[in-house]
């Protein structure tokens, strides 16, 4: 059983849905951001994802933007990244990690290639956002050759008949992205979600995470009553940006910061 399929399997038996959290490899800073991810577990995060830094994160708001320029200045990249989750997996071998971000790196890097690299590395899915189901399987098939789940994204936009399309080759979980538009802008209404929810349960058995606007404990745990995880990124990436100094550098005790502030959010998911 993959670490993804586990985790949600252990969530089922629990009772509750999962907290997912984004952030970008290599922002602030090399170390900074290898001490938030390496606590994120702790501080209550049941999957992650890890964004892949690239300079035209087109999905995305200015928070995520943001913060791919400010790893890209650190000097952070793909190879950078999959040494991120190296060094994660020498302490947890059990947290699912989801790389996400854009294709261009990957192609530049060599497909083949890539998905050893982050196999041996440890990771355990991919979102790439700009590459469509019908232009997936370039990437999709060596992923899953190798045993990493290709995580396609659905939307408010997608209708009954793109659904299957979407969902044919889908693995891990589906990501429901709840509003149209990028990253770290409004957040949808409970009845919304609700209804795509059912929707999408009825063309899927696989597990339902929701994302896009949630900021705090009390959107995670609606959405957490809907589906099987609720994802928050933008929130996490703008406390980190708003504890950088006047130079835009870590000050020490930043990523504690960061991490009191995940643990904050995964009450929304842990009621008792």
């Amino acid at each position: 059983m993959s670490r993804i399929a586990a985790r949600f399997a252990a969530l089922k038996a629990e009772g509750r849905a999962g907290l997912v959290t984004f952030t970008t490899a290599g922002d602030p800073d090399a170390a900074t951001s290898q001490a938030i991810l390496d606590g994120l577990p702790a501080a209550g995060a049941d999957l992650i994802e890890l964004g892949m830094p690239f300079s035209d994160p087109m999905a995305d708001g200015p928070a995520i933007q943001a913060a791919s320029l400010r790893a890209l200045a650190a000097g952070a990249g793909l190879a950078s990244t999959l040494e991120m989750v190296s060094r994660f997996r020498a302490k947890d071998d059990a947290t699912p990690i989801i790389l996400m971000g854009y294709y261009n790196p990957i192609y530049a890097h060599g497909v083949e290639a890539f998905c050893r690299e982050a196999a041996a590395a440890g990771v355990d899915g991919l979102i790439v956002v700009d590459l469509p189901p019908e232009e997936a399987e370039e990437l999709a098939g060596p992923a899953r050759r190798i045993g990493i789940d290709f995580i396609f994204l659905t939307a408010p936009t997608t209708d009954e008949a793109r659904l299957p399309t979407v969902l044919e080759h889908a693995a891990g979980f589906v990501y429901y992205v709840s509003i149209t538009g990028v990253t770290g802008t409004a957040s949808a209404s409970r009845e919304a979600i609700a209804a795509a929810v059912a929707r999408l349960r009825r063309h899927t058995s696989l597990p339902l995470a929701v994302g896009f606007g949630l900021k705090t404990a009390k959107q995670i745990a609606e959405v957490g009553d809907l589906a099987d995880a609720a994802v928050v990124g933008s929130a996490i990436v703008q406390r980190l940006a708003s504890g950088l100094d006047a130079a835009g550098k870590a000050p020490p005790g930043l990523a504690g910061e960061v991490l009191g502030f995940v643990k904050e959010l995964s009450a929304g998911v842990r009621k008792s």
